[in-house]
């Protein structure tokens, strides 16, 4: 019987701790401090172990999106009946995410602006992040609209989009997300889908 061959180990080993390296840099020093030097120094490989997977830091933090290693999936919202309540807290869930770890915030500023450099990663963070984060709330929306809590038609991916894409400019701006910000663009949105009474 063969030893099993040790080469595909080390080089798996070597490229989960690029990757790792890779989300610890982005969210310590940014996208535009993020190099491939740093990435190989913290991930304890040589340069040129980067290099032979990656051409280019964008590619890395493409792959790092890809992967599942940074900004793990939103988790379904709630469903408690009360929908504005449920929609309130799935957004405030992100909001509590990213203040409650600067390490976190740093990640998706610095995804933003990896994604407005590279194609690659713009798609590879809206099919991982943003598509998955809207298509929840849609879903949410579109099962409101079936029982009737909301007017018939709405455009529930849109509606979604205009929730969570708020809550994510204000957050890419620096702009405080206060729980009182979250209450008045609820209420803007609520008041104008909720099925009359």
């Amino acid at each position: 019987m063969s030893e099993p061959r040790r080469g595909r180990v080390r080089s798996e080993t070597a490229r989960r701790a690029i990757l790792e390296a890779t989300r610890d840099q982005l969210a310590e020093h940014g996208y535009d401090k993020l190099s491939m030097d740093r990435v190989a120094a913290a991930a304890g490989v040589g340069k040129q172990t980067v290099y032979r997977w990656w051409p280019s830091k964008s590619a890395v933090v493409a792959e790092c999106v890809l992967a599942g290693y940074v900004l793990a999936d939103m988790r379904v919202v709630a469903d408690t009946g009360d929908l504005r309540s449920d929609v309130r807290a799935w957004l405030m869930a992100f909001v509590d995410f990213v203040d409650r770890d600067p390490a976190a915030g740093g990640l998706v500023r610095a995804l933003a602006s990896a994604a407005a450099e590279s194609d690659a990663v713009a798609t590879h963070l809206y099919d991982r992040f943003t598509a998955t984060a809207e298509s929840h709330l849609a879903a949410r929306l579109a099962d409101a609209e079936r029982r009737g809590q909301l007017r018939d038609g709405i455009p529930a991916v849109m509606v979604a989009e205009m929730l969570f894409g708020t809550v994510l400019y204000r957050f890419l701006v620096r702009q405080d997300i206060t729980p009182e910000f979250v209450d008045r663009l609820c209420d803007a949105i609520f008041n104008g889908i909720a099925a009359p009474r």
